[in-house]
């Protein structure tokens, strides 16, 4: 779907989980001068009392299609969500699980035609989704099924970016979800994801194995043999830049992280430990393989600190960043 002049649209940025901190970060955002305009999908009241309890200044404007997104300390546009029950900080309420799902639909939907120019997620909550009778396992997934992508999720912080070859998956399920086809399909929207939106000409891209010590030549086991590693070799054919699969505990060293654009993991907490103990409060979790930019922050909802302002701004404010660079890159087609 093309859509001309995207990175002059507004971002959107849904503040997630109405009980969580995200209202809290759009409340405080919404206090800076801003260089991208943006608009907050959700319910204006939620902001408006998430103000008052915080004790800072919040003038709330409507935002309209045609129209701008104000920029001005103080002020935010709002594309307006309704929340069914008030919500309250700190306590979770199944009631409100449908709007949070709300909200993602309508900002993608604005992502989709051109509204925005791309997304920015404040955290949510799985569990009381779930516990509402929705399945859900993540924003990745949910926008994928929005937006008919392929998701590959990637964090990224100063100095690393780490791509996850399968997502939200209990370790058991991780071996068998790793074929030829699929590593095959996330290497190539990684590569395409770092040429098109990130600028990187020629990307180099390190393979973790999945076993320790990358299989040990079978000993440990033959995904690395059987289909890692003819996998990278079919691709280094077609062109790629690929160094793997290396062990996960050496891989992530001084050595082999100053040569190497973007590493891949195999799973979750194999990479993500990682990057999070270097950037915690600085990463940005990013959606590749999409028809649209998707950024998030790096942490959840933080029941604890919801309506105290004591939350770090810093990993949504990286998101913001972000997202507002890859519009300036990002060619609008995918293949």
């Amino acid at each position: 779907m093309a859509i001309n002049n995207r990175h002059e649209a507004p971002l959107a940025l849904t503040p997630g989980e109405p009980a969580g901190i995200g209202p809290d970060l759009t409340v405080r955002l919404a206090q800076q001068a801003r260089s991208q305009p943006l608009v907050a999908v959700c319910e204006p009241k939620l902001l408006a009392a998430r103000a008052e309890r915080l004790g800072l200044p919040l003038q709330i404007e409507t935002f309209h299609t045609p129209g701008r997104a104000t920029r001005e300390p103080g002020h935010i546009s709002v594309l307006p969500v309704p929340l069914p029950v008030p919500a309250v900080p700190g306590r979770l309420n199944t009631a409100n699980a449908p709007y949070v799902l709300e909200t993602l639909r309508q900002a993608a939907s604005g992502c989709l035609d051109g509204r925005f120019s791309a997304l920015v997620t404040a955290p949510l909550h799985k569990g009381v989704i779930n516990d509402a009778g929705t399945p859900f396992t993540g924003h990745t997934e949910f926008l994928a099924e929005l937006t008919g992508g392929t998701p590959v999720m990637m964090l990224a912080c100063p100095g690393l970016r780490v791509a996850l070859a399968t997502t939200h998956l209990p370790l058991r399920s991780v071996s068998e979800a790793i074929t030829m086809d699929s590593l095959t399909a996330v290497m190539r929207i990684l590569h395409h994801d770092l040429i098109q939106r990130f600028g990187i000409a020629q990307p180099r891209i390190l393979v973790c194995g999945l076993n320790p010590h990358a299989g040990e030549g079978g000993h440990l086991g033959m995904e690395e043999i059987e289909v890692i590693g003819p996998v990278l070799q079919r691709l280094r054919d077609a062109g790629m830049e690929l160094t793997g699969p290396l062990p996960a505990d050496t891989l992530f060293t001084p050595r082999h992280l100053e040569r190497a654009d973007a590493v891949l993991a195999m799973y979750h907490d194999q990479g993500l430990p990682v990057l999070k103990h270097l950037g915690f409060g600085r990463a940005v979790n990013i959606t590749l393989g999409l028809p649209i930019i998707r950024t998030s922050v790096d942490h959840g909802t933080a029941l604890d600190l919801a309506g105290t302002d004591r939350a770090d701004m810093g990993s949504l404010l990286a998101a913001i960043d972000c997202a507002a660079g890859m519009t300036q890159l990002a060619v609008p087609d995918y293949p």
